[in-house]
């Protein structure tokens, strides 16, 4: 029940009914809120899409309208959060007996759905929200523990027997505050194994090695569906797919600054829906990108503080924006040449599928994986240097100064050769991942795979009753 978990689950879900596959997605009402457009186009479009309410607990403690993580600002809401996430399994286990489904797809932080599945003897499938590449990391660290060798917390130390070679430090592993949020995270991890199979917002063609290495090494049943957003093909559904609100006149000034731009010149930069920065990371920041030269996009939080005169100084050369953006439709216009990211899966897949290089700048749960892909594997993009893993509640973290920051846009935006085949090899993985998701290719010979074994195991399902 967060913003990058929930967008991708939604698109799988129109995924699953454009096929003619009834369709159920179950929601707490203020989240439901979010999708009423998507749930209503789809249906226009005669995708049989159907959506159900959980009530969400009252007295929590939570501020209202506290449903997902966008509204946790501490530690101690991450507590009651994860709490009373976990007292939606009974209205959920009703939902699910009163509709007799023949699959149940949930979040992998939704772990309890497993035991809601296996009552009814259907299969439930995992959504796990990040990449085969960071799974893998992960199956390392648990089997191998390769961090022990590493004398300090910033000491790098090799992962056994991946593919590639990664390293890592300790320093940028998760460390979670939240003792339920650690239990919850291990409750996940155990679920994994009695679950039918993961639903993977990815493609083959992106991280083939480890797709054949989670499957045949690790022994889990996958599908790659991805990118799932491409099932939004227009204008109008990428905005109401990505912005709560509407995408107002400040919106359509942007475009149109965009549409003024040079192709391949502007640097977009945003860090997801939960992170927020210091004043004083916010400055370094602020000089790097004004030192660089680029012309920029930068999505901020409200109350984040940039120094004073910098967006005077930079009009018309830049924007700040305030607001949630859809970042699909921004990404993909032919102004933007890098994007500075956190590293979530759902910002690095859509830079991907733009075909866009990335500056990374991980900051908390998987995102110092999912660098590693970017920047050790695929080898586009360059990271800006941060090595504290903290969690996202935290405003003040190690600062990362201007120089390191200025130097990673530079690497990627500039003229160099090297900077050159970061963006050609950008350009490529895009063309790649929009080829996935078309008929009779990777991702939608997958989709064809999972819906027609789910149809033989309901069917065998239903002559062992009737047999009965």
């Amino acid at each position: 029940m967060a913003q990058g978990h929930m967008l991708p689950m939604m698109d799988i879900a129109k995924l699953f009914a454009a096929r003619g596959v009834l369709t159920t997605v179950a929601l707490t009402p203020r989240n439901a809120s979010l999708f009423e457009k998507s749930v209503e186009r789809a249906n226009k479009a005669g995708h049989p899409l159907q959506v159900r309410l959980l009530r969400f607990p009252s007295g929590t403690g939570l501020t209202d309208g506290g449903e997902n993580f966008d509204h946790i600002t501490n530690s101690d809401e991450t507590e009651k959060f994860v709490s009373a996430v976990r007292t939606l399994e009974e209205p959920f286990n009703e939902l699910v007996e009163a509709a007799r489904p023949d699959c149940i797809i949930s979040d992998m932080f939704l772990p309890w759905t497993v035991e809601v599945a296996e009552k009814l003897g259907i299969p439930r499938l995992s959504f796990y929200g990040s990449c085969y590449f960071t799974m893998c990391v992960e199956a390392a660290l648990r089997r191998f523990q390769p961090e022990k060798t590493a004398e300090s917390e910033t000491e790098p130390f090799l992962l056994p027997e991946l593919p590639d070679p990664v390293e890592l430090t300790k320093s940028q592993m998760p460390n979670f505050s939240s003792p339920k949020l650690g239990a919850l995270l291990a409750a996940a991890a155990e679920a994994e194994w009695k679950t039918y199979g993961i639903v993977q917002n990815s493609f083959y063609e992106l991280e083939p090695t480890y797709a054949d290495y989670l499957r045949k090494k690790l022994g889990k049943r996958a599908w790659s569906v991805g990118p799932v957003a491409l099932c939004n093909s227009n204008t109008e559904e990428m905005t109401d797919r990505e912005t709560k609100n509407a995408w107002d006149d400040e919106g359509k000034e942007v475009l149109r600054w965009l549409d003024s731009q040079k192709p391949s010149s502007v640097l977009y930069i945003c860090f997801g829906s939960l992170c927020k920065f210091s004043p004083a990371q916010h400055a370094e920041t602020a000089a790097a990108i004004e030192f660089s030269g680029c012309r920029f996009i930068w999505v901020k939080k409200k109350g984040e503080v940039l120094p004073d005169g910098f967006e005077e100084r930079n009009r018309g050369k830049g924007m700040v924006l305030n607001c949630w953006v859809p970042q699909i439709l921004i990404l993909n216009h032919p102004a933007i040449g890098a994007f500075v990211t956190h590293c979530g899966w759902n910002s690095i897949l859509e830079a991907i599928t733009a075909g866009l290089p990335m500056i990374t700048w991980p900051i908390f749960g998987d995102q110092f994986y999912n660098e590693k892909l970017v920047t050790q594997v695929l080898k586009i993009g360059v990271g800006v240097g941060n090595i504290s893993w903290v969690s996202w509640e935290v405003e003040e973290r190690p600062i990362i100064k201007r120089e390191s920051i200025e130097e990673a846009v530079r690497s990627v935006m500039g003229e160099t050769e090297e900077a050159k085949r970061t963006r050609e090899k950008a350009r490529e993985l895009g063309e790649t991942a929009k080829r996935a998701v078309q008929e009779g290719q990777s991702s939608y010979r997958d989709l064809s795979c999972l819906i027609e074994e789910l149809s033989l195991l309901s069917d065998q399902k239903k002559s062992a009753t009737e047999t009965e």
